[in-house]
């Protein structure tokens, strides 16, 4: 009797180390693979300007950007750069999700706010970002409150549409339920409207802060003397390819770095979802 209590035990045990060992090597893999592309191009691109088949002059080997960001790190502006473009998206950024977050969500909630309020936003939407940099410098001047204003409007838009399209496509069906339940107003929300919300939300957030890095790009074109936008003009200017190429990636690396943390800082808030992709990274 012993025997059959304690056989399943020991089968239990078993089987849960293989999943624990094939969980933790899925969490290596993951972004092992998405190295994998960039990596990959990098390196035959090394090879090709190696073997003498291009200069290299127009596209540096990936040794030499290398060697231009450590460079710039030595010499202590690659920081520099660094921190006042950081400071600026965070800055835009913020005021775009604050934006963003309340008028779509008054949009969203309130038929007749939206119907004042969105055909004036899709409209703005349309306007090129760089159409903003002429008014933005003649209203806040040329320093750091026109370009953090630049940001954030490239933040507020796909925010604003992200919570408004979310509160809209609620299911309505579960919202008679918080009304059959006569849930008040901020219970309706709390427990209705904003898991339902949520994860088209962190999508949005996603989207606006990819925008935000863009934009940063066209805010530090409005005569910045520091940003990694300055390093991509002080490159052409002096014709420079590698520190062209070197704020390009400095930009890619720290978009991504961004982009993680945000997923990361919301996961816990997305548990509940039964999605499939939690599936299919779980296969």
């Amino acid at each position: 009797m012993g025997m059959t209590i304690e056989l399943p035990a020991l089968q239990r045990t078993d089987a849960a180390t293989p999943n624990a060992s094939s969980a933790r090597l899925r969490r290596y893999a993951g972004p092992a693979l998405g190295l994998l592309l960039p990596v990959g191009l990098a390196v035959v691109w090394e090879i090709v300007v190696w073997l003498g088949w291009s200069t290299g002059r127009l596209v540096p080997p990936p040794t030499k950007v290398f060697a231009t960001i450590v460079e710039l790190a030595r010499n202590g502006e690659l920081s520099r750069h660094i921190i006042a473009t950081l400071t600026r998206v965070a800055s835009g950024f913020v005021l775009g999700v604050a934006a963003g977050t309340l008028l779509g969500a008054i949009s969203g909630y309130w038929g007749l706010a939206r119907r004042l309020l969105d055909p004036t936003v899709q409209a703005l939407r349309a306007i090129p970002s760089i159409a903003w940099v002429p008014l933005f410098i003649l209203w806040l001047g040329i320093f750091e409150t026109s370009k953090v204003a630049l940001i954030a409007v490239g933040v507020f838009f796909p925010v604003y549409l992200g919570v408004m399209g979310a509160i809209l496509s609620v299911d309505r069906k579960i919202v008679e339920v918080g009304r059959t339940f006569r849930l008040s107003g901020p219970a309706m929300i709390r427990r209705i409207l904003l898991p339902a919300v949520l994860p088209a939300y962190v999508v949005a957030l996603r989207v606006g802060l990819g925008l935000g890095w863009m934009f940063v790009v066209a805010a530090e074109f409005m005569g910045a003397s520091e940003g990694l936008g300055y390093l991509l003009i002080d490159g052409q200017q002096l014709g420079k390819p590698a520190q062209i190429l070197a704020a390009i990636v400095i930009f890619a690396i720290l978009g991504k770095t961004t982009d993680w943390l945000i997923e990361i800082a919301t996961a816990p808030l997305l548990r509940w979802q039964d999605a499939f992709g939690r599936q299919s990274g779980a296969a």
